[in-house]
């Protein structure tokens, strides 16, 4: 699956951190939804009509939206749940940054998917309602509230701010029968490419998946991730430490797909070049994606996916009220009804989105863990456990900019 954090509108955002507050005005914290009984807030959430905004690129889970979570919220809940297609976060942070600025109270977003920098522009200035997660019944049963990819978001604290809706791991994607033995560390690749010339390539950043692929170089070559623990301000010597990652990235580039003269703006278009065979592998965020694509006919059958040896990058993305949202009751219903044992196991199939549950599986009842392993993965795809048990920690997001700027300078211009 695909989530993007944003870095354009970090301008933005500070222009309106130096502003006055004067003119804008929001619903408080203190607003009686965030303490209700829940059957106050059901009853209120009846007849609103709900507006999802997120990112819109992406078929299965537009399709998992409209055929399966709109008519059961409309059934089971009285609630219009309509989905927004956005072509990129930055546009919903930027709207909201607007509609501050202009003291817009009834806001025409309800709900909005994010994580990672577009979090965090949104913490910092103000545009999320509340602490809204602990009226959740479902967050409060089967979510592990303390664990770090629940509690934080690319570093920064949850706070109860953003509801988790789904988990998702960095997956190598390769199709066995050209390639039976991929590489499976940063190192093994380098040596790959130069035996396959043009047969690999990656987004270039900042799409997320190509900038995510960088980050994985950057841990590799310069002593695992530990070292990036304290914000990016701290290390004295940041650029020195980053210097092996830049020199990796520009000894492989005579190597890839067209000599490295140009890189595949977006995950889609590197989607098609390995569809149609042109390259040899590719990767994802999604670690069902490929399942999903076999599925389609789009990705031969001998399509698998595979994860380094010391492990692949993995995160949590998550749903969030805005400050000014017109129908909060609504908005908590459809969250929790997200979050749900039933729509978490729908949405993991790779036949609606494949997207990982954002539950703690312990905390499920035995019919609800039986459910979720009955679900068929597809061939492509790797178990939870084997996910689970070689996930690494996601840089805070003041390094993706600084590597994502880099990048632009090091490789893209040398």
């Amino acid at each position: 699956m695909k989530i993007y954090p944003i870095t354009a509108f970090s301008i933005v955002a500070l222009a309106l951190s130096a502003c006055s507050s004067e003119g804008a005005s929001e619903a408080p914290n203190t607003d009686s939804l965030l303490t209700d009984d829940w059957d106050l807030i059901q009853e209120a959430a009846q007849g609103q009509e709900v507006n999802l905004y997120m990112w819109g690129g992406n078929d299965n889970i537009n399709n998992y939206l409209d055929e399966w979570v709109a008519p059961r919220m409309k059934e089971q809940h009285g609630i219009e749940l309509t989905r927004v297609p956005m072509n990129d976060a930055q546009d919903i942070i930027n709207q909201l940054l607007d509609e501050k600025t202009a003291g817009k109270t009834n806001g025409s977003m309800d709900i909005v998917w994010i994580n990672g920098e577009n979090f965090k522009a949104a913490k910092d200035n103000g545009l999320l309602w509340g602490d809204f997660t602990g009226q959740l019944p479902n967050f409060n049963d089967y979510v592990d509230a303390e664990a770090p990819e629940i509690s934080e978001d690319f570093g920064e604290p949850v706070e109860g701010l953003e509801a988790p809706w789904g988990k998702a791991q960095f997956v190598f994607v390769h199709d066995e029968d050209r390639h039976e033995t991929p590489p499976r560390s940063i190192a093994e690749l380098a040596g790959w490419v130069q035996e396959h010339p043009g047969q690999f390539t990656y987004p270039a950043p900042p799409d997320f998946t190509g900038s995510a692929f960088v980050r994985h170089v950057l841990y590799e070559t310069t002593g695992g991730h530990e070292q990036y623990a304290q914000p990016a301000a701290e290390i004295e010597d940041l650029e020195q430490r980053l210097e092996p990652m830049w020199q990796y990235l520009n000894s492989i580039e005579p190597y890839l797909w067209r000599e490295g003269e140009t890189y595949p703006e977006s995950l889609a278009k590197q989607d098609q070049l390995f569809a149609s065979g042109e390259i040899g592998m590719t990767m994802s965020y999604d670690p069902a994606l490929a399942a999903s694509e076999v599925l389609k006919g789009r990705f031969p059958e001998s399509t698998r996916t595979y994860l380094l040896d010391e492990g692949t990058l993995a995160n949590t993305h998550f749903l969030s009220i805005p400050f000014n949202a017109s129908d909060k009751a609504g908005a908590l219903v459809a969250i929790n009804e997200l979050m749900s044992p039933a729509a978490q196991t729908a949405k993991l199939s790779p036949e609606n989105w494949g997207d990982m549950t954002a539950l703690d599986f312990e905390k499920l009842s035995p019919e609800d863990q039986q459910a979720m392993n009955e679900v068929d993965l597809g061939e492509a795809t790797l178990s939870i456990e084997e996910l689970e048990q070689n996930r690494l920690p996601e840089l805070s997001s003041d390094y993706i900019d600084i590597i994502e700027k880099g990048w632009t300078e090091h490789v893209a211009k040398e």
